[in-house]
């Protein structure tokens, strides 16, 4: 089970019960407080026919136009939520953010998959190029000719 806990990508298991063969990937765990130890875990049934709805770890690929600009590429969602038959589920979405300016920021919205449906609300903000006290500075001393 260790392989299955501590990773983020996603995998899918198959169970026999009680003699029936069904795939299932992990959906939920729970810890005890203060001894770490696994109190319960939830199971997802899944088939190639009907869809499911899990989340999905963000791999950020590129370096933004941002961040040569001076500022600082920061990641807000680890994960997304994404709908799909299990079949199609990737163990992470990439995106490329190359083209991230500074100061500007990436939706869900502004994303698409080929086979997934994003559930997150589309004006969730998955990633963005923060302003720096350098990057204003060098903004500022641009500005005034200096």
């Amino acid at each position: 089970m260790r392989k299955l806990i501590y990773t983020p990508d996603i995998f899918a298991i198959e169970l026999d019960v009680n003699g029936k063969k069904r795939m299932a990937v992990l959906k939920d765990i729970q810890f005890h407080p203060v001894k770490d130890t696994i109190l319960h875990i939830d199971l997802l049934e899944v088939n190639d026919k009907k869809p499911v709805v899990i989340e999905v770890p963000v791999q950020l690929e590129g370096h933004a136009e941002g961040v040569k600009a001076g500022g600082k590429l920061t990641l807000s969602m680890k994960k997304i939520k994404v709908k799909a038959p299990y079949t199609n589920i990737p163990e992470r979405v990439v995106i490329n953010v190359d083209h991230l300016g500074l100061g500007k920021t990436l939706q869900i919205g502004e994303l698409n998959f080929e086979g997934l449906e994003l559930v997150n609300a589309k004006n969730a903000v998955v990633c963005a190029v923060q302003l720096t006290r350098a990057a204003r500075g060098a903004a500022a001393a641009a500005a005034s000719g200096k």
